[in-house]
């Protein structure tokens, strides 16, 4: 039988990759986790862990283990807790996985309800990635709030709030100072579009199961629009995200398209002005996702009702 604390090492390793960072997360030294890595190898019958140019790179058995290795430590960390959560003393650090449009937009006011009712728990947010929901079967990630297309069928989705789009230019843009923008003003303008790039394809964010939006473009309502008119636009410039987009219809005659949002959030500089689609354009849905028997956990269930009551008040 493994001892739990070689388990513990290898948990921490396929986190740090690397067995400086995983001696000083578990108060070790180099030479003990170097001695337990041994033993682990000896033990699985596996190299575990190759030096390699990026740090300590795990096998294909530790990467197949991880998972439910990190789920079993879980629980048992879980076991041995009081089941009782109080989040005026509590020091627990939460993991929410996430876009930067949400931690944008929900983030701020969720940071500020969690001190007022939770001064000492700390949040942790990630970059959604399609092996987010991996993460999260495996207790590495507490929740995913997602604005993508789809989600494994093993995460509950909740809809917690719904997002639109608008068109944003610089605030001295001529169609700023119109009172009704039609389809043929913004397209008699070069648009900024936003296309992220992820490392899968849509074909394999589907297979692991989370599909991450990486472009706010609505293509289909706004060509549709075009195409009822006999029109085309013009692409002034591709950028890989909302930030540069924003960056660079303030300095230009461009448009882009964005969440409503973070729209109304820069139009307070003064810089940028709001421009209501002149199409329809349907609302897109914020979700949360999280494993439904964590709610068993106190301390799960009140942060999932934290994420919730601050995204219906946004």
């Amino acid at each position: 039988m493994l001892d739990l604390n070689l388990l513990r090492v290898l948990d921490a390793m396929l986190e740090e990759r690397s067995v400086t960072r995983t001696g000083a997360r578990l108060g070790l030294t180099q030479s003990a986790v170097s001695h337990a890595l041994n033993r682990l190898r000896h033990a699985l019958n596996d190299e575990l862990f190759i030096r390699g140019a990026h740090g300590m790179q795990p096998t294909p058995r530790a990467i197949e283990m991880g998972p439910q290795v990190h789920a079993a430590l879980a629980q048992l960390q879980a076991a041995l807790t009081p089941s009782n959560f109080d989040p005026r003393t509590s020091d627990r650090t939460f993991v929410l996985a996430a876009g930067a449009y949400v931690t944008a937009v929900l983030t701020p006011p969720l940071v500020s309800r969690i001190a007022a009712e939770a001064p000492n728990v700390a949040l942790v947010i990630r970059q959604a990635t399609p092996e987010s929901p991996d993460r999260v079967d495996a207790h590495r990630v507490d929740f995913i709030v997602n604005v993508g297309m789809s989600a494994p069928a093993r995460l509950v989705r909740e809809m917690i709030a719904q997002e639109s789009l608008a068109w944003l230019v610089r605030a001295s843009h001529p169609l700023a100072a119109k009172a009704r923008v039609t389809v043929e003003d913004l397209v008699a303008w070069p648009h900024v579009v936003i296309a992220g790039v992820s490392g899968l394809s849509n074909e394999g964010q589907e297979r692991r199961g989370l599909v991450t939006r990486s472009s706010w473009e609505n293509a289909a309502a706004l060509e549709t629009a075009l195409a009822s008119r006999g029109l085309t636009r013009k692409v002034g410039v591709t950028v890989p995200d909302s930030y540069s987009a924003i960056s660079i219809v303030a300095r230009s005659d461009m448009a882009t398209l964005i969440p409503r949002r973070l729209a109304e959030m820069l139009t307070q500089s003064g810089r940028v002005s709001l421009i209501e689609p002149p199409y329809p354009s349907p609302a897109i849905d914020m979700s949360l996702l999280y494993l439904q028997e964590r709610l068993a956990e106190p301390a799960i269930a009140w942060m999932r009702e934290m994420i919730r009551t601050t995204a219906a008040a946004l």
